[in-house]
């Protein structure tokens, strides 16, 4: 479970996107359908009107009655995230659509998102994933998924060890050249890397998203780590390239524990709207890769990344809500216009620096992510009509 602190400045500004990205889609999405269990958010409580419901696809109505933008998580007991939805802005309301087993959960609110959040145990009952019927296409879309996951998880370690050779090598060049392109497979396939909850924030933490009590010379790891040490610090000592050995490890148990991932077809399109989220809340901020500022490649890799979700699970989604899918078409297509014009070579993930995007331009950019968002959260609704 990813934990995000931001400056008193970027909080401001990312409150205002965030009530753009969630507010207008969700006011309208969240109205309690029947059997949908109601999840009210505050400040200093987490109120869920049931504590016993049947397993399967499930549906709850989050509000956000207090002052801060919140996310909403149901965990396994060990703290693996099942389903979550982030950037629920204050005012707000957001549907969230998931197949969940029979079993015992925690239903968990961030106010503010951070911390381990205000928690309640609720408990699943009944047959599980038997009550969640799949179709074909279903299974065909988990399948694809599951075999694209794995594919950018492999295809990431060589492009690491690029990355961190050049550091344990104590080429600064080298290794700034190396850093964006290491990061392209881990950013398309983030929200299942992140349903592990150990991993992510060992690996793609910011210094500012450390949990309270954490020392950032002991316990800060993981790429930005490496970023400020390139970018900011300008120099790689021993420490570094012990960082580098950390990272290969971390990444390895990543790719490793991949292919065990519970993947569903809900889960995919829930992922594709917490990439969309990733993009409102670090990359048009540019709050992820403050010392790089090479926000765009991250950007173009989590649409990248959102887009397939929706690519495999069309033919279900078509059938089910065919003007949701032509809307989505068309706001994939205008984002990713949009993007290609900072591309500077059309052949590689090469983009302008994004401290050379001025204010009007991260405007239009956060005005594409918002088009996207709002259709992109009723996609795994659509899925289970």
């Amino acid at each position: 479970m990813r934990a995000v602190r931001l400056s008193v400045v970027t909080a401001a500004a990312t409150a205002a996107a965030l009530t753009a990205v969630t507010g207008c889609a969700e006011k309208s999405d969240a109205k309690g359908a029947d059997g949908a269990v109601t999840v009210i958010a505050k400040d200093d409580s987490c109120e869920v009107s049931k504590k016993e419901f049947p397993a399967g696809h499930v549906t709850l109505a989050v509000e956000n009655r207090g002052s801060k933008v919140t996310e909403v998580y149901v965990l396994h007991p060990d703290d693996r995230i099942v389903t979550e939805r982030e950037n629920i802005g204050p005012g707000t309301k957001a549907t969230i659509t998931a197949e969940i087993k029979a079993g015992d959960y925690t239903i968990a609110c961030k106010p503010g998102m951070v911390g381990d959040g205000i928690r309640q145990q609720v408990k699943l009952t009944g047959a599980g994933a038997a009550s969640a019927k799949r179709s074909p296409e279903m299974d065909a879309a988990v399948a694809a998924y599951r075999q694209y996951v794995q594919a950018q998880a492999d295809a990431t370690l060589p492009k690491v060890k690029v990355f961190t050779d050049a550091v344990r090598a104590g080429n600064i060049e080298a290794a700034k050249k190396a850093y964006a392109e290491s990061r392209i497979g881990w950013e398309r396939t983030e929200p299942v890397a992140e349903s592990f909850g150990d991993i992510d924030p060992k690996v793609d933490v910011r210094e500012d998203g450390l949990e309270e009590g954490q020392d950032p010379a002991k316990d800060w790891t993981g790429w930005h780590r490496l970023e400020k040490a390139l970018w900011k610090d300008k120099k790689l000592g021993a420490a570094e390239k012990q960082l580098a050995d950390t990272l290969d490890k971390d990444l390895a148990d990543w790719v490793k524990r991949v292919g065990k991932a519970e993947i569903t077809p809900t889960s995919m399109a829930n992922g594709a709207k917490e990439l969309l989220d990733e993009v409102a809340t670090g990359k048009v901020t540019g709050e992820e890769e403050r010392y790089s500022h090479t926000d765009l490649v991250d950007f173009k890799a989590n649409v990248e990344g959102a887009q397939k979700s929706f690519d495999l699970l069309k033919p279900v989604a078509t059938k089910n809500d065919p003007k949701l899918v032509a809307e989505l078409d068309k706001q994939f297509a205008a984002l990713n216009a949009l993007l290609d014009k900072y591309r500077t070579d059309k052949t590689s993930y090469v983009f302008t620096s994004y401290e050379k995007v001025g204010p009007a331009q991260r405007k239009e950019l956060s005005d594409g992510v918002n088009a996207l968002a709002e259709p992109l959260s009723k996609l795994a609704a659509a899925v289970v009509k």
